[in-house]
């Protein structure tokens, strides 16, 4: 664990045996927050590092997810299980999927079958009196005049929220400004279905930067050097990822997610590094074919909205 700004604590939940894939962030006062639990089989060495940091079973009072795909709340019910003094909070059109998983992880089992407990586990439900749906603006008082501030941000899933530490300006970010992780080249946007949408994105994106932040930390991963030039990148790149596929979808309106992702690893190659460690990290993580088949219903939905105008 390290302190990445005053009171801001940054650990690795080692996703899949990996390090820097995943982040969890403790934030300590006389009422400690975690934001971000990792997947379920991150659940230990979450657990392992609150307990190295002083959290005793009665010592965390805040659980939040920015949203509730495994990769970031999948340990949720280990962790409200772990400490049962916590209040998990999580966006009210996400709540009811901690409450009863099952649904949430028959989805994920479709999309990465025999990979799913393998990477990511499963999710233990978290008792519906526990839950704090989280409307936008809401604060969580951590103590000793510390405030998180939770902050809407739709684009990536629609049950998105960033995190606000108010007196340091450290804004965690979730998913909504893309995946950069060290050693794996430049800033990838994260654009999956089903809820991917570039207006609600860049619209997200653009609040960030009116909160004027003093740091952005990117839950995949850490922090990054310049908040206001990584937002106009994040809105830059959501731009030209869609603008890629957009093109394969004019040129053959029955183009599918082959065609988008192949386009989009032409566009976008990186040269991979020694060993190529990173770049598996990533398409696990991020990969292409899920980010075009993200973008390819994106822009279907789009396409039957203006027809229906």
């Amino acid at each position: 664990m390290e302190e990445i700004a005053p009171g801001v604590h940054q650990l690795d939940t080692l996703l899949g045996g990996m390090e820097q894939l995943t982040a969890g962030f403790l934030v300590t006062g006389p009422r400690p927050a975690l934001v971000e639990t990792g997947a379920r089989t991150s659940a230990a060495a979450v657990e392992a590092a609150l307990a190295a940091a002083g959290m005793g079973r009665d010592d965390l009072r805040w659980v939040v997810v920015t949203h509730i795909h495994l990769d970031h709340a999948g340990a949720v019910g280990d962790v409200a299980a772990a400490y049962p003094r916590a209040q998990v909070v999580v966006h009210p059109q996400g709540a009811r999927h901690l409450v009863d998983p099952s649904r949430l992880v028959a989805s994920a089992a479709r999309v990465y079958g025999p990979l799913l407990d393998g990477l990511y586990g499963r999710m233990l439900p978290v008792p519906q009196e526990r839950i704090v749906a989280a409307e936008d603006g809401l604060t969580l008082d951590v103590g000793a005049g510390r405030r998180l501030r939770i902050v809407d941000s739709p684009g990536h899933a629609k049950h998105h929220v960033a995190v606000l530490e108010e007196g340091t300006g450290t804004l965690l970010t979730g998913d909504a400004v893309g995946v950069r992780l060290p050693g794996a080249g430049p800033l990838r946007p994260a654009t999956p279905p089903p809820d991917f949408d570039l207006e609600l994105a860049v619209a997200s994106l653009r609040r960030f930067g009116a909160l004027a932040p003093t740091r952005l930390v990117l839950t995949h991963y850490g922090p990054v050097e310049d908040a206001g030039g990584t937002l106009a990148e994040a809105e830059e790149e959501l731009r030209r990822w869609v603008g890629v596929v957009e093109g394969v979808t004019r040129a053959d309106p029955g183009a599918g997610v082959e065609e988008a992702a192949g386009a989009l690893a032409a566009a976008f190659a990186e040269p991979a590094p020694a060993g190529g460690p990173a770049d598996r990290r990533l398409e696990i993580l991020n990969g292409i074919h899920s980010n075009a088949a993200g973008i390819l219903r994106y822009l279907a939905g789009r396409a039957e909205k203006r027809g229906t105008e």
